[in-house]
């Protein structure tokens, strides 16, 4: 199992000593922007995008191993963990995925189906379930406790179902199975509140709407809940197609998981609507949560990236209109990076120059910058504010005395 550094460091395909200065800095307090522009020589070179990716990884990767060790330890404190249990959570690599194998071990209110496995019902769930030939209400006879509430077959039956339900329901590879079948498969739909016409005018476009929620646009998710936000639109997630009566796709998934399938023996109805009921009880609405929040959290991280693309466009605009301009990001030890662009913004020519300390170059750079200027015809120079940007100011200055018919300006 590879920890998190060097994980990080396969996701970006990048070495892992590189991983781990960036992590240091960050734990130190650094920001991603310092240390993309500040701190280039401890990472060797990790631009902003990757240290982006690292953080928010980092962070969840270190949320999933503080909750790993913490499910570890209450399951064992359980007298619960098994080697083969223990190697699944070691290997999940996914909240999702660790929260799924823990399900059955998690402290819950005393729900129905603890409460039959008190009154000592469990055998008879396991039975029928193992031999469904025996008959349900005969079998039940044998299980009555009336100090716990169960004084008949119904109760006694209603009972085990909910054991059955609790059981199918905290299976870690069956709801992985569903999750995915019925992200792929599931369609939403939405209808109008009744009453909400006038109000709701402007999501008249939903108020008979239906689509594949894995096909969903970002920006029609997004309408989609806004709507229900402000209570004009219903919405709802289910299989389309589906025959009155007939058994439901994710119905088969749950029985095949369980090892059940209806034969018309004596405990098949029995076993029947256990299924049937740990679809729609308890899986359904869970599944139906758990997507529309994966649905509005991808939709909210396009809409996102579609902010930062064209805000990215915006600030590259060309402040000074279009002029080819010289651009110089200041520096000591690891020299000024000197960049053309036209006025476009299209980059036409980089160089490093070392005018200052400790090479004090500053004959040499001053001629490479005149070069550059009558290469492209600059007309502006710009100069970053950091380190030596006074310093690069002075150089700057110099340069547009030398070349005072060439027309340049300068700013800071």
């Amino acid at each position: 199992m590879m920890n998190i550094s060097q994980q990080i460091a396969t996701e970006l395909d990048v070495t892992e000593n590189r991983v781990k200065a960036a992590i240091e800095l960050l734990d130190d307090g650094s920001t991603v922007p310092f240390i993309a522009r500040y701190r280039k020589e401890a990472t060797q070179g990790l631009d902003d995008t990757q240290l982006r990716f690292l953080e928010q990884r980092l962070g969840y990767l270190r949320e999933l191993e503080s909750r790993r060790t913490a499910i570890v330890k209450s399951i064992a404190e359980q007298g619960k963990l098994t080697e083969a249990l223990e190697a699944k959570l070691l290997a999940a690599d996914s909240k999702t995925e660790l929260e799924d194998l823990y399900l059955p071990f998690k402290p819950k209110r005393r729900t129905k189906a603890q409460i039959a496995r008190e009154a000592g019902l469990e055998p008879l769930a396991d039975t029928l379930l193992d031999d469904p030939t025996q008959n349900p209400e005969s079998l039940a006879e044998q299980f009555i406790n009336a100090e716990a509430g169960f004084t008949n077959a119904s109760e006694i039956l209603d009972g085990a179902k909910q054991i059955l339900m609790e059981q199918f329901a905290e299976r870690a590879d069956l709801l992985a199975e569903l999750r995915a079948f019925f992200w792929e498969n599931a369609v939403l739909a939405s209808r109008l509140v009744t009453g909400q016409e006038e109000n709701g005018s402007k999501f008249s476009d939903y108020f008979d709407y239906q689509e594949k929620i894995s096909k969903i646009p970002s920006h029609r998710s997004l309408a989609l809940f806004r709507g229900r936000n402000e209570g004009v639109l219903q919405l709802s997630l289910d299989l389309t197609d589906l025959q009155p009566g007939a058994e439901h796709p994710c119905e088969r998934m749950i029985a095949k998981a369980a090892g059940f399938r209806h034969q018309g023996r004596a405990a098949d109805d029995f076993l029947q609507q256990a299924v049937r009921w740990t679809w729609k009880v308890k899986l359904h609405s869970k599944l139906d949560i758990e997507l529309l929040g994966r649905l509005r959290e991808q939709a909210e991280e396009k809409a996102i990236a579609v902010f930062a693309h064209n805000l990215k466009d915006l600030l590259l605009a060309a402040p000074a209109g279009p002029k080819v301009v010289l651009g110089l990001d200041p520096g000591l030890r690891t020299g000024v990076k000197v960049a053309v662009v036209d006025g476009t913004g299209k980059l036409l020519d980089t160089v490093p120059i070392y005018p200052h300390a400790p090479r004090n170059a500053w004959d040499e750079s001053l001629h490479q910058l005149a070069a550059l200027v009558k290469k492209h015809q600059i007309r502006l120079i710009a100069i970053g504010n950091g380190t030596a940007s006074r310093e690069t100011d002075k150089l700057a200055g110099e340069l547009v005395k030398q070349l005072k018919d060439a027309g340049l300006a300068k700013i800071v």
